[in-house]
């Protein structure tokens, strides 16, 4: 006999749990077969299943965890070592040991992985009562030593959550160690062991979605033929299609529905576990104080008094709104009894707005009320179009969370820049609802522009917020946009976006909404370089706004310095802090030596001025290191001197430099390259915007394509968002003025080749 797991693994019926029990089962057999062999005629021991083992929850994948259980036998080492080595000829990992009852105890009562793994301990072969002993006592000292054991149990489910993250939100989730993962629901059953702690319902909704997760955490492994519980996007689609599910977008949505049930209630039992350990079993709590009419502090938690109104829709608006000015959760009896109340009507009442508006101006308290609303299902009687964002997953690393988590994330970060703004009212909301449009199919913005308006008319807004909020949604890409692609020294494009945004109360609103919808996006959304040029863009177009000139507002380049430099007739090759500047004879192909020789030295460019005059060319470029916020310029400006000078192998020493080094990103889902031309944006050049995956040397590929047709680099923004590149360039004809149109489809054939280029 054998484990059969090559047998088990070819049957595709057998699925999440059943075949966790169906291995499980297995491996019962297999081991008392042993077990009966090697103890023939002796009494006093057993074999006993410990861990996910003892649980019946083995995937194809697991370690068999097993403890041989003995009252003294002294020949137990043949009997083990008859046990053991078959199971490793299975070629399985084995978790064993050999213990008395007494040993046994002594080292759950020092250990806590070792009180957890007995606490889940399951009679496999030989002596029952020895095996019941074992139990019976483990069950016994935890609950004696849970005032040590629980809060040790409770740091290490913070430390999981921090290490690993949020299961719900990351686009890779590790599904047994982040939070809202398998080990939290193991780590509530430990606790509860101890002191039952659950609400009526908990135990039957955690273990619901406890099995969504296993069944992904099974299908993972036996995908991939090895442990590993991080669900790599390589294998969403296998595992969504092994497990029926449409795509893998409802796995991932399923998966963080699940997930939040988990945090949810794990976070809620945690609290209160850390509640009464502070307070002591028997002391009585402290007195209620009074929040407002009809509702209490009781022990850090909002409670409710005397009849309450359920009839009144505004109420879990109302009591969120408290608990998040006070920053304490709202008890969870308060919770289920606000699921009676009834959806809010159309239009609102006046304290509904104003008490969703003190919600979300709260700030960061509000996305756990927020939560906790959702999670009893009073959300959606507040936004009915909540529903299509709910869990919606994002499926790239620039994102980090779900649509409906950034909209929460993103509100917050708005009410902290409320104080900048003349209505803080409309930034909050604004900002809540700008990426609403992504539950609905078409263009998010154009959708979005459609549900605010229909969302702001019901919420009880005049049509004169409407329409802000409706601009909002419009316009919340406009400004980082811009910033980042476009030359905010062309006096038309300060002209553009000053007749677009139309008011300074509208820029003033899209200005903290861009750094808001920025920070809640991900790490490569928001940093001192875009939200400089961010800045300098509002500054000019506030300026316009106010009836200023156009052309006041625009740095002059080159200054007389630079114009120097060019008409010394020398090179130059300057490295001073984040900035290099260039003068060299003007000839096709210098931006693209100047590209390939910084990122040799993984420097990236952000963004790169340049003219040319006299023959000559004059290139400034900002840049910042891959590896770090300081770099020296010594080799990179030895290089750079001998590219210029024609006697560097830039291409050879790219395509090695790109075989042994890989810029370490989160994995994501990238849509095909694309160049588009934007033949309005100038009127003196035509821009270009490239959109590709990063790699090694590809500014220097695209610059050395576009080289080929003779055009000249007038201006460069380069953005690196993660493993994406979204490069835009001024191009114009070598003897000035827009590049012709019929040259544009041979030029983004061009560039979409050397994106593609072997690398």
């Amino acid at each position: 006999m054998d484990l059969g797991r090559d047998e088990l693994a070819a049957d595709t019926s057998l699925v999440g749990r059943s075949l966790c029990e169906a291995y499980a089962d297995r491996a019962d057999a297999f081991l008392t077969e042993l077990f009966e062999a090697a103890s023939d005629r002796i009494g006093g021991i057993s074999l006993v299943a410990l861990g996910g083992y003892g649980r019946r929850e083995l995937s194809l994948q697991s370690d068999l965890d097993v403890l041989l259980l003995h009252d003294g036998y002294k020949d137990i080492g043949p009997v083990a070592d008859a046990i053991w080595y078959p199971v490793w000829d299975q070629g399985v990992k084995l978790g064993h040991a050999v213990r008395t009852v007494k040993e046994a105890l002594d080292l759950a009562g020092e250990d806590i992985d070792s009180a957890t793994a007995m606490l889940q301990a399951r009679h496999i072969a030989g002596d029952r009562a020895l095996t019941a002993t074992l139990i019976e006592e483990v069950a016994e000292l935890w609950r004696a030593k849970a005032s040590r054991f629980l809060p040790q149990l409770a740091d290490r489910v913070q430390e999981r959550h921090a290490r690993a993250g949020e299961v719900a939100f990351l686009l890779e989730p590790d599904l047994k160690e982040g939070r809202g993962g398998l080990r939290d629901v193991q780590s509530l059953r430990w606790a509860c062991r101890a002191r039952e702690m659950l609400w009526e319902g908990d135990d039957e909704a955690l273990q619901d979605a406890y099995d969504v997760l296993l069944a992904a955490r099974v299908e993972l492994h036996r995908r991939t033929g090895r442990m590993g519980d991080v669900l790599v996007l390589e294998e969403q689609d296998g595992v969504a299609g092994a497990l029926g599910v449409a795509d893998a977008d409802d796995l991932m949505r399923g998966l963080a529905e699940a997930a939040r049930i988990i945090s949810f209630r794990s976070d809620d039992t945690w609290r209160r576990v850390g509640m009464t350990l502070r307070r002591g079993i028997g002391r009585f709590a402290r007195r209620d104080r009074a929040l407002a009419p009809g509702a209490v502090l009781r022990d850090g938690e909002v409670h409710l008094l005397g009849e309450v109104d359920t009839s009144d829709p505004v109420l879990p608006l109302r009591t969120a709104a408290l608990a998040a000015g006070e920053d304490v959760p709202v008890h969870r009896a308060v919770l289920a009894l606000l699921e009676g109340c009834p959806p809010l009507p159309t239009p609102w009442p006046d304290e509904a707005r104003d008490q969703l508006v003190h919600l979300l101006g709260s700030g960061r308290p509000a996305i756990s009320h927020l939560e906790s609303l959702d999670q009893h299902g009073l959300f959606t009687k507040v936004l009915p179009e909540w529903e299509a964002v709910r869990s919606k997953p994002q499926r790239n690393a620039y994102h980090t969370f779900t649509v409906d988590r950034h909209l929460c994330e993103a509100a917050a970060n708005a009410a902290e820049l409320g104080g900048r703004v003349s209505r803080p009212d409309l930034l909050v909301v604004g900002t809540w609802l700008h990426d609403i449009g992504k539950g609905f199919p078409g263009d998010h913005t154009v959708v979005g522009m459609e549900i605010v308006a229909d969302i702001g008319a019901r919420m009880g807004f005049d049509p004169d917020d409407v329409a802000v909020l409706v601009a909002m949604v419009e316009h919340h890409l406009l400004l980082p946009d811009v910033a980042t692609r476009r030359d905010l020294d062309d006096p038309e494009v300060i002209q553009w976006v000053a007749d677009s945004v139309g008011s300074t109360l509208l820029l003033e609103l899209l200005h903290a909404l861009t750094e808001a919808d920025s920070q809640a996006t991900g790490p490569a959304a928001w940093g001192p370089w875009k939200q400089e040029l961010v800045d300098v863009l509002v500054r000019r177009v506030e300026h316009v706004l106010e009836g200023g000139a156009v052309h006041d507002v625009t740095d002059t380049f080159p200054s007389e310095e630079q114009r120097a430099l060019v008409m010394s007739g020398q090179r130059v090759v300057r490295g001073v802090g984040d900035t290099l500047t260039v003068v060299d004879a003007d000839r096709p192909g210098l931006f693209s030596r100047v590209t390939g020789t910084l990122a040799l030295h993984g420097l990236d460019v952000l963004d790169a001025n340049i003219v040319t005059f006299d023959g000559r060319a004059l290139e400034v470029i900002t840049v910042q290191s891959s590896f770090g916020p300081t770099f020296a310029w010594d080799k990179v400006l030895r290089d750079l001197e001998r590219a210029l000078a024609g006697r560097l192998a830039l291409r050879a020493r790219l395509a090695e430099r790109a075989a042994t080094y890989r810029r370490s990103a989160p994995a994501t889902v990238h849509s095909a390259p694309k160049v588009e031309f934007h033949l309005d944006a100038s009127s003196r050049a035509t821009v270009v915007e490239v959109h590709a995956p990063d790699s090694v040397g590809v500014l220097h590929r695209i610059t050395a394509a576009i080289a080929e047709f003779d055009l000249d680099i007038v201006r460069a923004r380069v953005q690196t968002l993660l493993d994406e590149v979204v490069d835009s360039f001024y191009l114009e004809a070598a003897g000035g003025g827009k590049v012709p149109e019929d040259v544009l489809p041979e030029l983004r054939r061009a560039i979409l080749h050397a994106v593609d280029a072997p690398r």
